[in-house]
C-alpha cells in the first residue's frame, strides 16, 4: 500500500520513459504514483534497439523473457554493423561481450595488436563471440559447464517501443498506478518555495504531487519550460538534426543485431522485428534536404513501406541540470543523443534507477539533486564523446559532411582518450562510463584508428604461444557458434516455451 504520509509521485507524459517510470515506481516506492497523458499528444515511437542492461531493467520487474518478446514482436540483439564508416563498402561490428582474454597483467588487445604487427592476427571480430554468432544470425542461452565458465555471449532486444509502453501500462496500472487521461494545460507553481505544486488539465482538473517527472518529450514543459532549466547544445559536436523514419514489411531476415548503414550526409537504421523492419535516416539538413534524405531512404529499404515516412527534428545536448527543485526529466525532456549506440533506452534506465537511489521524501535537498546531476552529466557527456568518435573517426572522403566531421575540434576528454591509444594502444574507461574498453576497441579498430605500438610486456609471450592463443580463441568461438540455434528458430523457441508455461 502506498505510504500515506508521502506525497503523491506525479508523472507528466507516458510513452517509454513515463511508463517504465511508473512501472518502477510501482514495484519499488511504496509511493501513490500518478501518471497524466492524453491519448491525443502523440510520442516520438521510434527507438527500438537497446543494449545489454535493459535485461536488467526486465527482471527487476519481474517480466518474463519470452512474454517480453511475444508482447512488444521483439528479436534479440548481439551487435551493431557499422557499414561505410570507415569508407564505402567496410563494414565491422560492435558487438557485446569481451574481445578474446586477457593474459596476465595485459588486455588481450596488446597481443593482438602485437601479432597483427607480425602478420598472425586474424580480424579482431574473430575473437568476440558475440561478432561470430551475429554474422552467422545465430543465438543461443548458455550455462555454466560443472568446472567451466559458461561462453560470453551478452544480448539486448529490438522492440517495438509503442508496444513495450502498453505493456508497462499494463503492469503499472495493475500494481495501483493512476492514469489521469488529459493534456496539461498549465503547471502550478507553490507561491513561496517555487517547486512545482500541480498541473492543470484542459478541463480544470488539477493534480497535485510532492515530486515530479517530465516525460513531455523534446517540449520538456516542467523543466525546461516551467522552471527555466537551461539546455546545453551538443550539435556542433553532432550535427545531425533530422531523421525521417519509415517501417517497412519484412523480408524475413531476422538478423541479431542492428544495422547504422553511412549514407553522404548521416546515416540510416535499421532494424529488424517479428513483424516488420524499423528503418530510419538521421541527417544534417545543413547537407541534405528532407525529400533528398526521404528518397534515400525509401530506395534502401528491404519491403513495402508501412505508412507515410514521418519527419522528427531534434538537437543535440542536455539540460544543464535534469533535477531541478522538485522536478526531474526522463527521455527526451533531459536531452537528446541520436541513437547510433541505442542508448536512448538506457538512458531513461538509468536515470531511473539513479532516482531510486536518491529517491526523495517529504522534501528535496540540494545536495542529493546536486549529486544526481553530477552522475547525469557524467553518463551524457561519456556516451556523447563515444558517438562522437563514430563521426571524427570517419573514412569517407570527398563528401563535405564527413569532411568537416574529420575536421571538428572534439572534447577534451575524448581527444584525450584518442590521444592516449594512438601513443601506445592504451584505453582507459574512468569509473563508470558506459561503454567498455571493449568497445572503444572495436570501434577505434573497426574505424582505422591504429596505435603507435602496444605494451612492451606483450612481447614476453613467445611467438608459438601467441599464435597458438590466438587460434585458440578463434577456434572455440567458430565452434561455439556452430553449436548455437538460428537466430529465428531460436526466437520461436523462446516465446513458444513461454506461452506453455503460461498456460
Amino acid at each position: 500500500m502506498p505510504n500515506p504520509a508521502l506525497p503523491p509521485i506525479v508523472i507528466a507524459g507516458g510513452g517509454s520513459a513515463g511508463w517504465m517510470a511508473a512501472a518502477t515506481l510501482a514495484r519499488f516506492s511504496g509511493r501513490e504514483i500518478v501518471l497524466v497523458e492524453s491519448d491525443a499528444i502523440g510520442t516520438v515511437g521510434v527507438g527500438e534497439a537497446t543494449i545489454p542492461q535493459i535485461r536488467l531493467f526486465n527482471a527487476a520487474l519481474g517480466i518474463d523473457e519470452g512474454k517480453f518478446l511475444r508482447e512488444t514482436k521483439g528479436t534479440f540483439k548481439l551487435a551493431i554493423a557499422f557499414d561505410g564508416w570507415s569508407g564505402e563498402g567496410a563494414s565491422y561490428l560492435h558487438a557485446f561481450g569481451s574481445v578474446g582474454h586477457p593474459s596476465g597483467v595485459l588486455p588481450f588487445h596488446h597481443y593482438w595488436l602485437r601479432a597483427r604487427a607480425e602478420g598472425q592476427a586474424g580480424p579482431l571480430a574473430d575473437y568476440c563471440l558475440n561478432d561470430v554468432a551475429a554474422r552467422s544470425g545465430r543465438m543461443q542461452f548458455f550455462r555454466a559447464e560443472p568446472g567451466q565458465p559458461a561462453p560470453d555471449l551478452p544480448w539486448a532486444y529490438h522492440f517495438d517501443a509503442g508496444l513495450y509502453a502498453a505493456m508497462l501500462r499494463r503492469y503499472s496500472e495493475e500494481r495501483g498506478v493512476r492514469r489521469v487521461e488529459g493534456a496539461i494545460a498549465a503547471v502550478e507553481r507553490d507561491g513561496d518555495t517555487g517547486d512545482i505544486a500541480a498541473l492543470v488539465l484542459e478541463d480544470g482538473t488539477r493534480v497535485e504531487g510532492g515530486f515530479f517527472l517530465d516525460c513531455t518529450g523534446f517540449r520538456s514543459l516542467l523543466l525546461g519550460e516551467t522552471l527555466g532549466t537551461g539546455f546545453e547544445d551538443w550539435s556542433h559536436w553532432l550535427p545531425c538534426d533530422s531523421a525521417v523514419a519509415v517501417p517497412c514489411a519484412s523480408a524475413g531476415d531476422l538478423t541479431p543485431y542492428t544495422r547504422a548503414i553511412a549514407r553522404k550526409a548521416g546515416w540510416q537504421w535499421r532494424i529488424p522485428l517479428q513483424h516488420r523492419i524499423g528503418n530510419g535516416h538521421v541527417f544534417s539538413s545543413e547537407f541534405m534536404s528532407e525529400d533528398e534524405a526521404t528518397a534515400i531512404l525509401l530506395g534502401a529499404i528491404d519491403g513495402e513501406p508501412l505508412g507515410q515516412p514521418r519527419t522528427l527534428h531534434f538537437r543535440t545536448g542536455m539540460r544543464t541540470r535534469q533535477w531541478e527543485r522538485n522536478c526531474l526529466a526522463l527521455g527526451l525532456a533531459a536531452g537528446f543523443m541520436e541513437p547510433l549506440e541505442s542508448t536512448s533506452i538506457h538512458l531513461i534506465q538509468s536515470s531511473i534507477a539513479r532516482l531510486l537511489q536518491m529517491l526523495p521524501g517529504k522534501a528535496c535537498e540540494e545536495a542529493v539533486r546536486d549529486e544526481f546531476n553530477r552522475q547525469a552529466r557524467f553518463e551524457w557527456e561519456r556516451i556523447r564523446d563515444f558517438l562522437i568518435l563514430h563521426y571524427v573517426a570517419n573514412g569517407r572522403t570527398s563528401e563535405p559532411f564527413w569532411d568537416r566531421c574529420r575536421a571538428m575540434q572534439i572534447p577534451e576528454t575524448l581527444a584525450a582518450k584518442i590521444a592516449l591509444y594512438r601513443a601506445s594502444g592504451t584505453i582507459h574507461r574512468e569509473h563508470e562510463e558506459l561503454f567498455t574498453e571493449p568497445g572503444w576497441l572495436q570501434v577505434l579498430t573497426g574505424q582505422g584508428v591504429v596505435p603507435g605500438r602496444y605494451n612492451p610486456i606483450a612481447d614476453q609471450m613467445p611467438a608459438a604461444q601467441l599464435s597458438a592463443m590466438l587460434e585458440r580463441i578463434a577456434s572455440r568461438n567458430r565452434q561455439t557458434v556452430q553449436s548455437m540455434a538460428d537466430h529465428a528458430d531460436f526466437l520461436r523457441a523462446v516465446i513458444d516455451h513461454s506461452q506453455r508455461k503460461s498456460a
